[in-house]
């Protein structure tokens, strides 16, 4: 067990690279206790005050229980809140649906919604009575309010993130200190899933054009301007206000 102390906890997925990385960062340089889940640990990241679980979130189950388990060890006292961020997503190869591997889509799916899902039950249950602010975000993407073609699997999985915040926040509007939920788009990131888009198939994946016009512009948020923002906006006074938001709309 963790020796006792007054800190924010921030627990996040996808945290070995990309805007996970990032956010892990910033938490820990804020004074964050910051629990990282992912395959690998990142590289060259250590605090007395990060911890890596190595999970596989595709098959989420396990994590969620290790989840559970680790929050009813800890209890609410050493933690001045509590934040799941669920960042972690996977992009399947760009191609229409119709050509497109059953393997790889459901991949894509288990990781981008499914395990949110199972974390954030977990993490509710396991915190319901915390007499602190509980917070849950689940990093989404403009494409799951705007469709693309050849790229379905991913938009599915961020429009089921918009209204899995939607319907949560409702429950837990009706608990007595329920967590505040945001489902947030956190703009256009320089990202491995961005160079995913730019290299891929143009016959396959006619919108590769608008992510390398976007690249060639200067208009990517570097990892860790985009996790500044995030930051912020988890600090936000209305945070929860709309389950549904955008950093671009801030």
């Amino acid at each position: 067990m963790l020796r006792p102390m007054t800190m924010p906890l921030t627990l996040i997925t996808g945290a070995s690279r990309g805007l996970g990385r990032a956010v892990a960062e910033q938490a820990l340089a804020q004074g964050h206790q910051v629990i990282g889940l992912s395959r690998r640990p990142p590289a060259d990241l250590s605090s007395p005050r990060f911890l890596h679980w190595a999970v596989e979130l595709a098959d989420a189950r396990a994590a969620a229980a290790q989840l559970a388990a680790w929050l009813a060890e800890q209890g609410p006292r050493p933690w001045s809140s509590a934040t799941l961020i669920n960042n972690a997503g996977v992009v399947s190869r760009p191609a229409p649906l119709a050509d497109s591997d059953a393997d790889d889509l459901a991949n894509a799916i288990r990781v981008g919604l499914e395990a949110p899902l199972l974390l954030s039950a977990a993490f509710l249950h396991a915190t319901r009575g915390w007499p602190l602010p509980r917070k849950l975000l689940l990093v989404s993407s403009g494409l799951g309010r705007r469709p693309m073609a050849g790229s379905v699997s991913y938009c599915a999985a961020k429009a089921g993130l918009d209204h899995l915040a939607r319907a949560l926040a409702l429950e837990e509007a009706a608990r007595p200190d329920g967590a505040r939920v945001v489902s947030l788009a956190p703009g256009v990131i320089d990202t491995d899933m961005q160079q995913q888009l730019r290299g891929a198939d143009p016959q396959a994946f006619p919108e590769r054009t608008r992510f390398a016009e976007l690249h060639a512009g200067g208009q990517l948020d570097s990892p860790a301007a985009a996790a500044a923002k995030l930051m912020r906006y988890l600090e936000r006074a209305d945070f929860g206000g709309n389950p549904v938001a955008d950093v671009r709309d801030a």
